[in-house]
């Protein structure tokens, strides 16, 4: 995993500009890896997510340590481990099923589990109501991801509330914006990463895994964010009162802030106020680029990316559906 590294606070985006690479030359774009942003990373010939939970036999417990959650739960390929709020610990039951048991396969063993680095007598198993048997731990049932992309990654812990990573004990991991408000606050460092969109190449993403947008009507380098009220409901600017890491290999230099009207402060990426778009309901999607022809995903060196390209249909709404202007 890169290191971090911190970049001055306050630092205005003209500083970045210096270091831009040239617009439409992206050095990402042919890179086939989709970073996890603070996730540990792990072997790439690890088990498919879902792999493990999907078919019927003894299943593994590991412990995995994902940054900014700590010490989850994983399974036999290190895939992230999570627990559903609807579903009940005592007596186990499990409320996921049919489609969602599609997006969160059940970890299933018809055998006692082997567990690493967790108590056995937390473990157990629930009969699930087609009468395959899920794993619990401390009573709750576990589950995977479909959409974290390998060993180590976590991104199912912002797509719910109902949703968190669990620990070794059971309880859910400390530090998840989906669980704990506090996770959200002002102060955390903001993780910028990249990730591979079908139809677009490689953007820039969160801490979440959610893709980051420029508004064009603030223009590059004007140190001043364009978009409130409504529009920052629509488009939530990215936060950045911590210090702010670069993952990836990205150029810390393109990073920086800016002070909004509020007095809060917003990541900048090559001198673009950088947001991320409510209507993404998951990390992968983008589906507020090319909207009202202002809005587009950004490219690792900091440009928009080609407002020609349109992310793959499987992920868009459309980007029609988002208010001319913003």
């Amino acid at each position: 995993m890169n290191r971090a590294r911190p970049v001055a606070a306050l630092s205005l985006a003209l500083a970045a500009l210096a270091l831009v690479a040239a617009c439409g030359t992206n050095p990402y774009a042919t890179s086939s890896t989709v970073l996890a942003l603070g996730a540990q990373q792990q072997p790439a010939s690890a088990v498919p997510a879902g792999s493990v939970g999907s078919v019927a036999g003894q299943a593994q417990l590991t412990v995995s340590t994902v940054e900014g959650l700590g010490a989850v739960l994983a399974d036999a390929g290190g895939h992230t481990l999570y627990r559903y709020a609807k579903d009940t610990a005592n007596p186990p039951t499990s409320a996921c099923a049919g489609a969602c048991a599609e997006t969160w396969p059940p970890l299933l063993s018809d055998v006692p589990v082997t567990a690493a680095g967790v108590d056995s007598r937390l473990v157990g198993s629930v009969v699930r109501p087609d009468g395959r048997k899920q794993v619990t731990v401390a009573g709750w049932p576990v589950y995977t991801y479909a959409k974290d992309t390998g060993p180590g990654v976590a991104l199912g812990r912002n797509v719910s509330a109902d949703w968190a990573a669990i620990t070794p004990t059971g309880k859910k991991a400390a530090g998840d914006p989906a669980t704990d408000p506090a996770a959200a606050t002002p102060g955390v460092s903001p993780t910028v990463g990249t990730t591979d969109i079908g139809g677009l190449g490689s953007v820039l993403t969160d801490s979440a895994g959610r893709t980051l947008y420029l508004f064009t009507k603030d223009g590059r380098g004007s140190g001043k964010s364009t978009c409130d009220g409504a529009c920052a409901q629509k488009w939530p600017p990215v936060p950045a009162d911590g210090r702010i890491i670069a993952a990836g290999g990205i150029d810390a230099g393109l990073l920086g802030r800016i002070r909004r009207a509020d007095g809060s402060s917003q990541l900048t990426v090559g001198g673009w106020p950088a947001y991320t778009y409510a209507q993404d309901g998951a990390p992968g999607e983008a589906n507020g680029h090319g909207a009202g022809n202002t809005w587009y995903a950004v490219e690792p060196n900091g440009c928009k990316v080609d407002p020609a390209r349109r992310p793959d249909a499987r992920q868009a709404i459309t980007a029609s559906s988002a208010t001319s202007g913003y």
